[in-house]
């Protein structure tokens, strides 16, 4: 990482959960920072629960992974510290727990944890909170990196970076893995207005009776996409969920119809759509129709997601992190 010399002694330990029920977004998160460690020959090693679809991506990036029990209280952290060597580690898993954080901070080492609003977040030396809009929000750690700024998206966004000039087709992608369904729900709305999308299902989907039973020849589904952003690349609108996906969206110029999958995500939605790149249309439980289906500015929301949201988040993170080491 350094240019000193010193990065054959640095190896981080990227600690994340991934499910169906948890989703994905933690996992490709980190995916896009471990990105950016490569680049500046920075070893890194992933810890995660197991779980078949993560576990398959992981190996097909060729990240070093190991299978942890997440909630094992048998001080599992302490001991891959001392035995691999680890000299920081970064927690990506929302909301981690006091004795979790206690264990990592007895074996002397500096840890980030990422939007974290768990009892563990005030034992963190850095809690990067890329989705607070909040300033009023009282978040742990000793230091917060708040905002997009400090978003960490992944760098292949760059080459797919382009201003949507006006209305045409729309993408339709809700997560990694969907927990509540909520591509049928969108579907079903853009179904009754007699507009079509393509609609990409991420890989631990498990909605697909339900998605088989509206599909018309006005959807196209695409499953396994070599790239969401070369996706994005060919539309002027997307309806996303409520986590990292629009800020991708928006990054690459793409403007945003957010609804949020959980609770946490709505003040995400009205953060972004606040910058002028999206609309949010509410809660799935809850959605408001009329914004999936009425004609937008695509050209103004596009040039306020280019001029709010950049690329160089994982950037200003590791330089942050750079300061512990």
């Amino acid at each position: 990482m350094a240019d000193d010399g010193t990065s054959d002694r640095i190896m981080f330990a990227l600690c994340i959960e991934a499910s169906h029920q948890r989703g994905m977004g933690h996992l490709f998160r980190m995916l896009g920072f471990s990105s950016l460690l490569k680049a500046r020959g920075t070893p890194f090693l992933f810890l995660i629960n197991a779980d078949p679809v993560a576990e398959k991506m992981l190996a097909a990036r060729h990240c070093p992974f190991r299978l942890v029990d997440l909630g094992a209280s048998n001080g599992w952290q302490g001991e891959l510290i001392r035995r691999l060597g680890i000299t920081l580690w970064v927690d990506d898993r929302l909301d981690t727990d006091a004795f979790h954080a206690r264990e990592i901070k007895a074996s002397g080492i500096p840890r980030v944890t990422f939007d974290d609003r768990g009892p563990g977040a005030a034992l963190a030396n850095v809690n990067v909170a890329g989705l607070a809009f909040d300033a009023r929000e009282a978040l742990g750690g000793a230091k917060v990196l708040r905002g997009p700024r400090y978003l960490v998206l992944n760098p292949e966004i760059a080459r797919y970076r382009r201003r949507r000039t006006g209305p045409g087709s729309i993408l339709v992608t809700m997560g990694g893995s969907d927990t509540h369904g909520a591509t049928v729900r969108v579907l079903e709305i853009l179904k009754s207005a007699g507009r079509g999308a393509t609609v990409v299902v991420g890989p631990a989907f498990a909605h697909e009776a339900e998605l088989q039973s509206i599909l018309t020849e006005a959807f196209t589904v695409k499953r396994a996409v070599p790239s969401l952003f070369e996706e994005f690349s060919r539309h002027s609108l997307a309806i996303t969920g409520g986590g990292v996906t629009p800020f991708e969206a928006n990054a690459s110029g793409l403007p945003c119809v957010v609804v949020a999958n959980e609770d946490f995500e709505i003040p995400v939605a009205r953060g972004l759509a606040a910058m002028g790149g999206a609309v949010f249309a509410g809660h799935y439980c809850e959605i408001d129709a009329s914004l999936l289906t009425r004609e937008l500015p695509v050209a103004q929301m596009s040039d306020a997601a280019l001029s709010h949201i950049d690329l160089h988040g994982a950037e200003r993170v590791l330089d942050e992190i750079r300061r512990l080491l």
